[in-house]
């Protein structure tokens, strides 16, 4: 078997955000401002719980939150089943706040992706990108 095939893969993006840690932090926990800028949710910033993301395209994610450090990291996974088990994905998004002088770094990285979820693993990149520009959109009303 080829190690490379057994290779998981990860999306990573990475912004300087002219905002404190504190904000982006209520951005990424409060499930009103969770909807403005990833998707409808029952999110709950507490180790352990269960909630479910659900998409405007009609698919529901099953998530558990695995780490919270309020203010600098945030973790829980992402998981979607697929009738076609080829499209079903089991992967950890975290969320990563350093503070900086103009703002905070912020890091998303979505790991688990299989090298045969080829389409999966390019719609992250795409959509996250997508999502941090709605998150920067959101920031202002964070308060």
């Amino acid at each position: 078997m080829n190690e490379t095939s057994t290779e998981i893969r990860s999306v990573v993006v990475e912004r300087e955000i002219a905002h404190p840690p504190e904000k982006i932090w209520r951005a990424l926990t409060r499930p009103h401002l969770i909807e403005e800028w990833l998707m409808k949710n029952d999110f709950s910033p507490v180790v352990g719980h269960r909630f479910n993301l659900r998409g405007d395209w009609g698919g529901v994610l099953d998530c558990e939150v695995l780490v919270v450090d309020p203010n600098t990291t945030l973790s829980y996974t992402w998981n979607f089943t697929h009738d076609d088990p080829a499209f079903d994905l089991r992967s950890v998004v975290t969320f990563t706040l350093e503070p900086t002088h103009s703002g905070t770094r912020l890091r998303m990285e979505q790991s688990g992706f299989r090298p045969d979820q080829k389409r999966a693993f390019g719609g992250a990149k795409v959509g996250w990108q997508n999502f941090f520009e709605k998150l920067e959109q959101v920031l202002p009303q964070a308060d």
